[in-house]
């Protein structure tokens, strides 16, 4: 089974078209190598996979053509103990010290514009 198509069916990505940018972008690798969309995947390979803010890495259990619900499509990989921990870390690091978000949404007003454009030419 492709690469791509499995990643899809385990739900890790909502599409095989994001699924295989974020394999030609390096976020997932099979084995411990980059590999491609096409690559083909067997039972017992193990994937590390980034999405987002989040790094899996999972052992693959089983083929599935089709996509199934979540429930079933979590019955195709196994994620290592290692895995597990360090996401919960990262969610208790997140949880402690979110990262800021700006106050302000949309364009600037004119006067802030201004103070942009003076703190951008300098003094």
């Amino acid at each position: 089974m492709r690469l791509d198509k499995w990643l899809w069916a385990a739900r890790f990505f909502k599409t095989r078209g994001i699924a295989n940018t974020a394999i030609d972008s390096g976020k997932v690798k099979l084995n411990g190598y980059a590999a491609k969309p096409s690559k083909m995947v067997k039972a017992g390979d193990r994937l590390q996979i980034r999405a987002g803010d989040q790094l899996w890495e999972v052992d693959v259990l089983a083929l599935n053509e089709q996509r199934r619900p979540a429930s079933e499509a979590q019955l195709l990989y196994a994620e290592t103990p290692e895995s597990v921990q360090e996401r919960a870390r990262q969610a208790e690091l997140n949880k402690l010290a979110p990262t800021p978000m700006p106050d302000r949404k949309g364009r600037p007003t004119k006067r802030e514009r201004r103070q942009l454009e003076s703190f951008q030419k300098g003094p």
